[in-house]
């Protein structure tokens, strides 16, 4: 699954539990858009709230005669009962189980004869299911969604077998993977691992084991709840139509109060501050070190896009400060920084960096702190900030053509409640972004963290 922040859908940011590639035609543009400019929405999405209290949103696009159909459940891995990791992605799965008028495994058998792909992803904030079809086709995706969105029949005689595939998706893309082992125990020991941010998106493995049918029945319940869901179509759309298939399909299913978001407050201290593990798979050192953030939803909102800024120059790739430092120097193969703010509860701010073959790592730290504290005590310059706010915004924008990016984007957002206007307008804010921001969200995470952790993952 790709994430559904902006950063991570429109730079392609590292996948959880993986989503497939949208079809050729969604993607390959049939004629060259005008030039954007940054004062003018991404999308230019509308939005309206059917009776139930469901959110739709329309982006209209006609450049090809496709749509994309994406329902999003404001309910993830963060949404997990305590002491029942696993729950919500569970559930994604047992979901393509069958409704009351579709078959179990006829969903996506359905959306293949039509030409179509589907999937769905679970990530920390959402769950959200999604069709690519021609655009013709909608009305019956919609028919269909809203069946299982309604009762989906989560059969108790298909739960093990579907145990089994989830556990066989855990053991292969994290207990068989050095840097997925060594991520889960970063998280946890940064975290707690039981805190929602500690716990992995997929699951403890003891506590796949033990979710019951019972436990899948009472989180649908509890979060699909349509108050509690967004549904985002793009493409080749007319208003009119939408409205009037969404009152059809989904306007009927029963109201049901949204919950909150109740997570766990953070700890006052990380409840290990540095982690080291050797592996014997492992022929490449890594070093990560996380501090806990400002998020869109959590702290001081503001500093959002500047950390953005500070991200890029610290670790946007050749020309970023650590790279100067680290791989241009000789001292890494790689280095960068990252930050995830798109998120309920928390964000995150990290820096990485791979040696070189025979570099201690202790000089790698050494840099690595040399890099941040010049950045905490000098402060970035007028050019850096200009530059960085340039290039990640043209960037950006040129990742926009493809019909995935508007569904993932909005729903995304609205999803963790933030408005529409976040999306649209995060070019004009970006432009808006000042040094003197940047630099106040650098000291304010970086100077004096109160959450943080490093981590090395070492040859045996």
């Amino acid at each position: 699954m790709q994430p559904v922040s902006r950063r991570g859908a429109l730079k392609g940011a590292a996948a959880t539990l993986a989503a497939p590639a949208l079809p050729a035609l969604a993607q390959t543009p049939t004629a060259s858009p005008p030039p954007r400019r940054l004062d003018q929405p991404l999308f230019g999405a509308v939005s309206w709230t059917l009776g139930n209290g469901l959110r739709v949103v329309l982006a209209e696009n006609r450049r090809a005669p496709v749509a994309a159909h994406y329902l999003f459940a404001s309910a993830g891995a963060g949404e997990d009962p305590a002491g029942k990791s696993g729950v919500a992605h569970f559930l994604e799965h047992m979901m393509f189980k069958g409704s009351p008028n579709i078959p179990s495994g006829a969903f996506s058998h359905t959306v293949a004869r039509e030409g179509g792909q589907d999937n769905a992803f679970t990530s920390r904030d959402v769950t959200a299911y999604y069709q690519i079809v021609e655009a013709s086709r909608l009305p019956l995706m919609m028919r269909m969604e809203s069946d299982r969105l309604r009762t989906p029949l989560i059969p108790a005689d298909e739960l093990e077998s579907e145990r089994g595939v989830v556990l066989e998706e855990r053991r292969s893309r994290t207990d068989a993977v050095p840097r997925g082992r060594f991520r889960e125990a970063f998280d946890a020991a940064m975290w707690g691992r039981e805190h929602w941010r500690g716990r992995p998106l997929i699951g403890w493995e003891d506590e796949i084991r033990a979710i019951t049918r019972q436990d899948l029945v009472d989180f649908h319940n509890l979060h699909y709840a349509p108050a509690n869901c967004v549904l985002v179509v793009a493409g080749d759309v007319r208003e009119a139509d939408l409205r009037r298939w969404a009152d059809e399909f989904y306007a009927p299913i029963p109201t049901r109060p949204a919950p909150p978001r109740n997570r766990a407050p953070l700890a006052s201290s990380a409840p290990e501050s540095r982690i080291e593990s050797r592996d014997p798979a492992v022929r490449e050192s890594s070093f990560l070190k996380t501090f806990a953030a400002p998020s869109a939803t959590w702290g001081e909102k503001s500093s959002v896009d500047p950390l953005e800024v500070v991200a890029h120059l610290l670790g946007g790739g050749t020309g970023s400060r650590l790279h100067k430092a680290l791989v241009e120097t000789g001292l890494a193969v790689g280095a960068g920084a990252g930050y995830d703010g798109d998120t309920v509860g928390v964000g995150t701010f990290g820096v990485y960096a791979t040696p070189r073959q025979g570099v201690e790592t202790a000089r790698i730290e050494q840099a690595i702190e040399a890099v941040l504290t010049d950045l905490v005590q000098q402060g970035a310059s007028e050019e850096e900030v200009r530059r960085g706010i340039r290039q990640q915004t043209a960037g950006s924008l040129l990742a926009l053509d493809g019909l995935g990016a508007a569904p993932r984007l909005l729903g995304g957002a609205l999803a963790i409640g933030l408005p529409l206007d976040f999306v649209e307008h995060w070019p004009k804010r970006m432009a808006e972004v000042t040094r003197d921001q940047v630099n106040a969200a650098a000291r304010a995470v970086l100077a004096d963290p109160k959450i943080a952790t490093a981590g090395w993952l070492l040859p045996a």
